[in-house]
């Protein structure tokens, strides 16, 4: 391996805080489709690959280069991060997938170690592919001719049980029987498209937490905690709502969350789809904060904000810049529409905050091209837009807008998209109207489309990727295998 790619990694580990690698005879890869600085900031990758190791798993990392083309020039195959192996000569590869368009780099991946990235093109001396992650909390199946195995859902317990079996199963065909007996498991060669529910962890097995604390990765030396798991809202484009899949929300109580802050830990994440529900929040947001960390929360609701001030102070006396909630809809009614509680007044309330706490930033995040969403209501948004910006000075107003893309296991399912020229329309609008007042910060209607297709897609759509990756990966190669897919399966409302 060329000594510069080899010193980046090593390099990295010797910058972590963690745990000494203990090897095992079970060895097998843990591996994340996107660059380290991604994948080192992924809770659940991190919690799986800790739970194997404590159950005498040899769970080496892996990572999607940073730069496939050096290790392609240099025809070296990614390598583990722990004994610095190719990952082709692992038996078994587990895949964590956060979402739609990673399938790429897992399939980038797969080939750079040489391994070929279709299920049916591989032989009994390639590695097996068991995925799980996020996405199978969505729509899976487009990642299905690329692996032999799935468990959908929290992987707590599956994971757990499968991985250690596939040492000890008489074949492949028993362990993909072992697999399919589990909560969640799903084997597309036998399944085809019909997937299972997903499992759920049990209790016992809360609060993921970091095991290792790295400076490189995207949210840098911090360490990510559980607060709560799921989320007892109706959001209706949301696929952790309440009456989803996992719906619900267990909560971790605050002195299983306090203990479990290691002392070094200086930055601490909460994590959890609804932590600003936490009924304890304050409680330990004051203890973490009293002990001169730094606190960073992976989601606000701005009523929460709003009913609880405390929120807002702490996370600022804690040396947070930014305060960041969602309003989602464009306007009032958009809001009701998809069941999202919040109102102006809560955004208003919170804008106020951040001005008088000297934030330097007020985040809103927000989607458009919602089923129904009119001129009227981007309209609404550039007034009240307008009164968040005055409300919040001295902060500065930016807004993360997103196209709205519908999910699999939520009431939007199905619903279309509402286009990439009438979605780049409706930007123009709003930056037109909001300029010199806000930041807009869009997110590619081009690539949204791409995420809707595979969001709403089945194993064709997987192909279509593959496609789109062999002819080189632009969006125009994505249009066209995505298109001709749309053609095949009488789907025309969905081509471009």
């Amino acid at each position: 391996m060329p000594p510069s790619l080899l010193q980046q990694i090593r390099d990295r580990v010797a910058r972590e805080i963690g745990p000494q690698f203990i090897p095992s005879n079970r060895r097998m890869a843990m591996i994340y489709p996107s660059p380290y600085r991604a994948g080192m900031s992924s809770l659940g990758f991190q919690w799986i690959t800790t739970l194997l190791r404590d159950r005498g798993v040899g769970a080496e990392r892996a990572f999607l280069p940073d730069d496939p083309a050096a290790y392609r020039a240099a025809r070296q195959s990614p390598v583990t991060y722990e004994t610095h192996t190719p990952i082709g000569k692992f038996p078994l590869l587990a895949v964590s997938l956060s979402y739609e368009l990673e399938i790429a780099g897992l399939i980038e991946l797969l080939d750079l170690a040489g391994i070929p990235p279709l299920r049916e093109d591989r032989g009994p001396h390639d590695p097996v592919i068991l995925l799980g992650g996020p996405i199978t909390m969505a729509n899976p199946l487009a990642a299905a001719p690329f692996v032999d195995a799935m468990l959908l859902g929290e992987a707590e317990a599956t994971a757990t049980s499968a991985v250690p079996h596939f040492f000890d199963a008489e074949s492949y065909e028993s362990w993909l029987d072992h697999v399919a007996s589990l909560p969640g498991g799903f084997v597309p060669a036998r399944h085809g498209t019909c997937t299972p529910i997903a499992s759920k962890a049990p209790n016992d097995d809360l609060p993921a937490r970091s095991s290792w604390i790295s400076p490189d990765a995207e949210l840098s030396s911090m360490f990510l905690i559980e607060g709560e798991r799921g989320c007892h809202r109706e959001c209706s484009f949301c696929v952790m709502r309440r009456g989803g899949n996992l719906g619900g929300m267990r909560l971790v109580k605050s002195p299983r969350v306090l203990d479990l802050v290691p002392d070094h830990a200086r930055k601490v994440g909460l994590v959890g789809a609804a932590i600003s529900d936490h009924p304890q929040l304050v409680e330990i947001l004051e203890t973490l904060v009293a002990d001169g960390r730094q606190v960073s929360l992976s989601s606000l609701r701005a009523d929460r904000v709003m009913a609880r001030p405390q929120i807002a102070r702490l996370l600022r006396q804690s040396g947070a810049k930014t305060i960041t909630v969602a309003s989602d809809g464009a306007s009032e009614r958009l809001r009701k529409t998809i069941i999202k509680k919040t109102k102006e007044k809560h955004l208003l309330a919170v804008a106020e905050q951040a001005a008088a706490l000297r934030f330097v930033v007020y985040k809103v995040y927000m989607m458009i091209g919602l089923p129904g969403e009119t001129a009227e209501d981007i309209d609404e948004l550039i007034r009240f837009t307008k009164e968040l910006a005055i409300a919040a000075k001295p902060a500065r107003l930016a807004l993360g807008v997103a196209p709205f893309v519908a999910k699999k296991h939520t009431p939007l399912d199905g619903e279309p998209f509402a286009g990439i020229k009438e979605v780049d329309r409706r930007m123009r609008q709003l930056t037109r109207g909001l300029r010199g007042l806000a930041e807009v910060r869009p997110v590619s209607s081009r690539w949204a489309w791409v995420e809707w297709e595979v969001s709403q897609g089945g194993p064709e759509t997987g192909h279509a990727i593959l496609e789109a990756w062999r002819n080189g990966g632009k969006f125009a190669h994505w249009k066209q295998a995505l298109n001709r897919v749309d053609n095949a399966t009488k789907r025309p409302w969905a081509l471009l």
